[in-house]
């Protein structure tokens, strides 16, 4: 599989499964979609590297823990909730700026500088998601809407916190696949021990779009996608694979004008494009740049 095709993968994969995700919102409590989900997902993930032969104890597991808590549990628990308060495609506007919290939480936790680029970046994207969210916020004084971007920005942020831990596992030599196996399954635990604690039933829903949602974003969203992304992050650098991020809001918008009916005004239009060219801002290297990279890389 080529890198364009892998690149097209990650975009329709990432930007579709947010309307996968709010067809399982329905009778079935959130956290229990999101622990069937991981539970099936990390079910996979981990034969499948039994089977390829791949499957290794990670010789740290602390930060395999964290990961897996931020990335497939916590994180999850924040977009889940968030969508069933706003359109699925707002929640992907929102969790398109991750990179911004990703380059302040590397600065925080690795020590690594944030350029004038970084910040006018997130100044470009929050001004977006104020105009996304004007009509909302300020003109109508939706509760709701208020508590559905607070949940997005807090599942945004512990996606965030599981991707420096992922950056602490490679420093530590365990290879995102493995934390990713063995984090998937981590993840579904800890969301069943919060299920038990909280006396919630693990209900079973009757719906078929329901069961049909949960097996595309277990296999889909999470196997392939992952998948398909950390393949094209090792071949291209994650800087250059990063551009998914843009695009996906695009995919999961257009998806949500169809099946949710969101209506788009002038201001959400230009606020789409100032969130979008902020993360354009963010990962966009000059040619002259990565030519200098490519040649001391050669050296």
């Amino acid at each position: 599989m080529n890198n364009i095709t892998l690149f097209t993968t990650t975009v329709l994969i990432w930007g579709t499964t947010w309307i996968a995700i709010a067809a399982q919102i329905s009778e079935v409590p959130i956290i229990v979609s999101i622990f069937f989900r991981f539970a099936l997902a990390g079910l996979i993930m981990l034969a499948g590297l039994v089977m390829m032969r791949r499957l290794k104890r990670p010789a740290f597991w602390r930060f395999v823990v964290i990961q897996a808590l931020c990335l497939f549990c916590f994180n999850f628990v924040g977009l889940y909730k968030a969508s069933a308060l706003i359109p699925s495609g707002l929640v992907s506007i929102v969790f398109s700026l991750a990179s911004i919290f990703n380059a302040v939480n590397a600065r925080l936790f690795f020590g690594d500088q944030i350029t004038a680029r970084t910040i006018l970046a997130g100044s470009v994207g929050t001004a977006g998601l104020l105009l996304v969210f004007w009509r909302d916020l300020f003109a109508s004084h939706h509760l709701g809407v208020l508590q559905g971007i607070g949940w997005a920005v807090l599942g945004t942020l512990m996606f965030s916190f599981g991707t420096m831990a992922s950056r602490k596992n490679s420093a530590l030599g365990i290879t995102p696949v493995t934390a990713n196996g063995w984090g998937m399954g981590i993840g579904a635990l800890a969301l069943l021990t919060i299920i038990l604690v909280s006396g919630q039933p693990l209900v079973l829903s009757t719906t078929p779009a329901y069961w049909l949602a949960l097996v595309y974003l277990a296999v889909i969203g999470s196997v392939a996608g992952f998948t398909a992304y950390l393949v094209l992050a090792a071949r291209i650098g994650s800087a250059r694979a990063g551009y998914a991020t843009v695009l996906f809001p695009i995919v999961a918008l257009a998806i949500s004008t169809v099946f949710e009916g969101y209506s788009w005004t002038p201001l959400a239009m230009i606020g789409v494009s100032l969130t979008i060219t902020g993360n354009v801002i963010m990962f966009w290297q000059p040619r002259t740049s990565k030519v200098i990279y490519e040649s001391s890389v050669r050296q």
